[in-house]
């Protein structure tokens, strides 16, 4: 059996294909650090700015405190197709009042789950990306996206 060959990717093209599987995938998966152990987990995103992914937590997560420890994290996007994003960037603890409730009134859900804006145990992390990176289904080489792109 001979090996896929992927298609080659116009770097022009970067940004919208990494756009296009966030938009296919909807649920990546977040890695953290607790301790010497990574951990891995899926999340929702409550908002995706670019490459800039919103995440709702609960104080009393464990996630809360590897945060904390080590804010460094990962998302990993992975399409039905298997092609794949990874956002390697920082995560920081969301205080712009505006920008919350603009979250909170775009998600029913929190506001179900949680009752309001002002519930101490609600934490929105803004995932800051460093490195934005791309793969096509099985080509198993990644394509950074350019530094100015995210």
């Amino acid at each position: 059996m001979s090996q896929p060959r992927p298609e080659p990717i116009d770097p022009a093209e970067l940004p919208a294909l990494a756009a296009a599987t966030l938009r296919e995938a909807k649920f990546p998966m977040l890695a953290s650090m607790d301790g010497d152990q990574a951990r891995l987990r899926p999340v929702s995103p409550v908002r995706v700015d670019g490459f800039t992914v919103y995440v709702a937590n609960l104080r009393a997560y464990h996630k809360t405190s590897e945060i904390a420890a080590n804010p460094r994290v990962e998302l990993c996007y992975l399409a039905p197709n298997h092609d794949q994003v990874r956002i390697t960037g920082v995560a920081e603890i969301l205080t712009e009042r505006p920008l919350l409730e603009a979250i909170w009134e775009a998600n029913p859900l929190l506001r179900q789950y949680l009752g309001s804006i002002d519930n101490p145990e609600l934490i929105v992390y803004r995932v800051v990306p460093n490195r934005v990176r791309f793969m096509r289904e099985w080509a198993l080489e990644y394509h950074e996206l350019p530094a100015g792109t995210f």
